[in-house]
């Protein structure tokens, strides 16, 4: 029985996403208050308008706003996110990345009214070297980088990165992530160094040191840049779910997801970006008791923070462009996209006039805005194009950067099996180098190269790259051997021994979130090729190219060693190093590289960490052979529950299209991105004259037990331009293709549902066992439509009959 009493106590305990920041560790804050830097900032300050104030609340992406519009409107920063870049071209040469900040600089400080100048700062996600830029290096994704266990190399390639990020003039890295991924299904585990909080902490304040430099001595001198420790907090913890829930107790968020913070914060970083998540249930960017009581009262960090995109408008209460909340829990400054920016200015400034925002927390943000643009030699620097590092394209893809990146190369590989000693490969041995990944610096480099997902590059975007095929052979003529690229494995004379490279394809963020951990589940091509290789007799070894740890069971008994290279960047050659001996019978390096996360041994081990009760990988955490190991690895289990077939009904979710599949427009129709609730998580499709998008299945599906109840084929979006003609809803087996008509539901406006029971395509034929396109959109007129989710399941309101709803 609750009484009054205890009913009462109840209610007064906070909630669980409430924290207490006396149960903290205080951090030692190499970044301590200048008295120097105070009177300066405190000067500033004084002279600014409300209006002027802000401004400097505000990033914008370079996407929706133009430098003219930085005359009027004195933003603090601008950034380019995702796929943004100058003239709306990601291979811009360098050359323009300088020159669209220069203008955006020049707009900033044009001002005649006597108020202070306050130049604008640039933001973008270095994540592995400066890889926004055509010819930049790029190094290995953080998960490789975590295999090393080399901080000191860490705090090199930190620096190498700042150096080609600063000659485009850029001067701030939205970097180091430090996320403890605990559930390796998540698209951003690549992000990660490791599910051990003690390996994130080890490299955390030496990645910052290597962007900002160390304070005392080279703090953001020329060469550095701004750096931003991200995602405060708990990302790593959301259950696999890109911007997620961390539903852990407040001791794991501080044990165990905070452990970056102990380091990097201590060695000086100027930013802090909290995450898109939430922890238990509230968001991180709305969070006050973090944000405010643990991260500036607790901790003493005095620099700013910096949202994510768009990330205010998720909290409750709040749109993109209204959310004095986030301000008030301690966001120091919006990161905004979108064409409505004037909007989100026209509101805060309302709030902060009407003491919403009150006017001491707003001053607060500005003068930590000020402050880090002090300390990092903003107001000094001049326009982009005249400081010191700026213009020196010569150091992108620089011989030494190469240099470093490579040697990260052959730190980061983990090789997990080498039966009968088949590694190194012998000096002079001929060479089959197979697989869609041998000849692929797009595919070996991941997502966040060159494009915001890495898709739509090639080689030739990646001039001073080099593929992981081009390494090898390299070294085998090197050694007086021979090698020979067939990408499908085909020979006429048989190898002494092949080297097939595969794995996933570039992906980020969201659209990286996966059912399971079976590797390519609707796509066995790769695990054939091996296997074809095996039967003829070839010893094979595979390399493979993933961003986190996945269940390849079969395809390790397919092969005869089988080496990890997670996402190795442009260094190819670093792959060569350690594989093919020389001409003395030894390679450049052995195997160093230790398992950073562990790996799977069944295909339902969606949370696996060392810590962790029951603990029962394949490969535990720090696993790793080398040349003198002599562990053999007997055959393993390819049984799977029927969990590893994944959700093929979410067929278009969050951005993210079902595995293996693929969007396919037909005719005069074309499909871009576009952002509902984040980013790029949409599909924009036009269509002219007449035309078809659809979803293309790698293998058919069978959906036979769906379309025999109540579910449907349910389609979230919004018509941006009216139909000029009919509009159909189908799907289609590989010979026939059944249509309800959805003309009546294109009216524009809001985003709106539309539902189709699957029967009523069943009831025209179409096999629903070999559905090969379980959603096709057709138009015989113009038609302009975005749509952010596309899935099988029951339609909002109830079943309904054979028409759309």
């Amino acid at each position: 029985m609750t009484t009054a009493a205890s009913a009462d106590a109840q209610q007064a305990q906070p909630p669980a996403s409430i924290a207490h920041p006396d149960q903290w560790p205080v951090l030692p804050m190499a970044l301590k208050l200048d008295p120097k830097v105070e009177a300066r900032v405190a000067a500033i300050l004084s002279r600014m308008s409300i209006e002027d104030k802000v401004g400097q609340l505000i990033q914008v992406d370079i996407a929706s706003i133009s430098p003219g519009d930085l005359e009027t409107y004195k933003f603090g920063s601008i950034l380019n996110g995702g796929n943004s870049a100058p003239n709306n071209d990601e291979f811009a040469p360098a050359s323009e990345w300088l020159k669209l900040f220069d203008a955006f600089y020049d707009a900033s400080v044009k001002r005649s009214d006597g108020r202070p100048v306050v130049p604008v700062i640039w933001g973008t996600d270095a994540v592995h070297g400066a890889n926004n830029i055509v010819g930049s290096t790029l190094f290995p994704h953080n998960i490789g980088l975590g295999a090393m266990r080399d901080p000191a190399l860490i705090r090199k390639i930190g620096a190498a990165t700042a150096l080609e990020t600063a000659a485009t003039g850029i001067d701030w890295s939205f970097a180091p992530t430090v996320a403890v991924v605990q559930d390796d299904r998540w698209g951003r585990t690549y992000e990660s160094y490791s599910e051990d909080p003690a390996i994130v902490a080890s490299y955390a304040g030496q990645m910052v040191e290597g962007i900002q430099g160390t304070i005392g001595r080279d703090f953001m001198k020329p060469g550095r840049v701004i750096s931003s420790v991200k995602h405060f907090l708990g990302d790593g913890g959301t259950g696999g779910h890109d911007q997620g829930d961390t539903r852990v107790p407040e001791r794991v968020l501080r044990d165990v997801h905070a452990a970056g913070y102990m380091t990097a914060l201590p060695a000086g970083a100027l930013t802090v970006m909290p995450s898109f998540s939430s922890w238990n249930g509230e968001k991180m960017t709305g969070n006050k008791s973090l944000l405010t009581g643990v991260l500036k009262d607790r901790w003493g960090f005095q620099g700013f923070t910096i949202g994510d995109w768009n990330a205010h408008g998720q909290v409750p209460g709040c749109t993109n462009e209204d959310c004095a909340a986030a301000i008030n829990a301690g966001l120091d400054m919006f990161m905004y996209s979108g064409p409505k920016w004037k909007d989100l200015y026209a509101n805060t400034l309302r709030e902060a006039k009407a003491g919403t925002i009150p006017a001491a927390r707003l001053d607060d943000a500005v003068r930590r805005i000020l402050r880090v643009k002090v300390l990092a030699g903003t107001f000094e620097a001049g326009r982009p194009s005249s400081r010191p590092m700026s213009g020196r394209f010569d150091l992108l893809g620089a011989p030494g950067h190469r240099a470093i990146a490579r040697q990260a190369v052959r730190e980061s590989l983990v090789l997990l099996k080498n039966n009968g000693g088949i590694l190194p490969v012998r000096p002079g041995a001929s060479i089959l180098v197979a697989g869609r990944g041998a000849d692929d610096i797009g595919q070996q480099s991941g997502g966040w190269s060159i494009t915001w997902q890495g898709t739509g590059v090639s080689n030739r975007n990646f001039p001073n790259g080099q593929s992981i095929w081009s390494g090898i052979e390299q070294a085998a003529r090197a050694a007086g051997g021979t090698a020979r690229l067939s990408v499908d494995g085909g020979f006429t004379k048989k190898p002494d021994v092949a080297i097939v490279v595969f794995g996933e394809t570039p992906y980020a963020e969201f659209t990286g979130d996966r059912p399971t951990l079976e590797y390519s589940p609707d796509d066995k091509s790769d695990l054939a090729l091996l296997r074809k290789l095996k039967a003829a007799g070839v010893p094979t070894v595979a390399v493979f190219l993933s961003g986190r740890p996945l269940w390849v069971n079969p395809e390790l008994n397919a092969a005869d060693a089988f080496v990890a290279a997670f996402l190795p960047g442009t260094e190819g050659g670093g792959v060569a190093d350690v594989m093919i001996a020389g001409k003395g019978g030894r390679p450049v390096a052995d195997f160093h590289g230790k398992l950073s996360f562990s790996w799977p041994k069944r295909v339902d081990q969606f949370v696996l960490n060392a810590r962790d009760p029951g603990y029962d990988p394949l490969f535990p955490l720090g696993y790793g052979l080398t040349y003198a190991d002599r562990t053999s690895v007997g055959r393993l289990d390819e049984t799977k529950p029927a969990v590893a077939a994944g959700d093929q009904n979410a067929l278009f979710v969050r951005g993210r299209i079902a595995g293996g599949a693929r969007i396919s427009p037909d005719g005069g129709a074309t499909v871009t991105r576009t952002d509902r609730s984040g980013q790029e998580d949409s599909l924009r499709i036009a269509v002219k004259g007449e035309g078809a998008v659809a979803i293309e299945q790698a293998m058919p599906i069978d959906i036979t037990r769906e379309s025999n109840g109540q579910l449907s084929l349910i389609v979230d979006y919004r018509v941006t331009a009216a139909p000029t003609g009919q509009v159909a809803l189908g799907v289609a087996d590989g010979a026939k293709l059944a249509t309800v008509p959805l003309t009546g539901a294109m009216k524009t406006g809001d985003w709106m549902t539309a539902a189709v029971p699957l029967r009523c395509f069943a009831d025209q034929g179409v096999s629903m066992a070999t559905v090969t396109r379980p959603f096709v959109l057709t138009s015989s007129g113009t038609l302009g439509v975005d749509i952010s989710g596309i899935r099988i399941g029951t339609a909002p309101a109830g079943p309904v009959s054979c028409g759309v709803r």
